[in-house]
């Protein structure tokens, strides 16, 4: 996650449901090319958010870190140029 404050989370897998560890995170859908507007999104006191985008839905899992996604490999990485 270097270069981010905020873990970014991506759905390549077109999961229905992805489970993180934070509460206040980005999405940006899938990789490039068939991604979108990277959108903040904060689940505030709820456990579960849908994005308005993609429809994935996030729901938080004190179990994990915030690098960790259930399933794995969800965590958007930036690409070197």
């Amino acid at each position: 996650m270097a270069g981010h404050s905020i873990p970014h989370f991506q759905n390549d897998g077109g999961h229905l449901v992805i489970e993180i560890g934070v509460k206040e995170f980005m999405c940006t859908g899938a990789s490039s090319p068939f991604d979108h507007p990277h959108i903040f999104i904060d689940m505030g006191h709820d456990t579960e958010k849908v994005c308005s985008y993609c429809s994935t839905l996030y729901r938080y899992n004190p179990a994990l870190k915030a690098e960790q996604t259930n399933p794995p490999g969800c965590v958007f990485h930036v690409k070197a140029a």
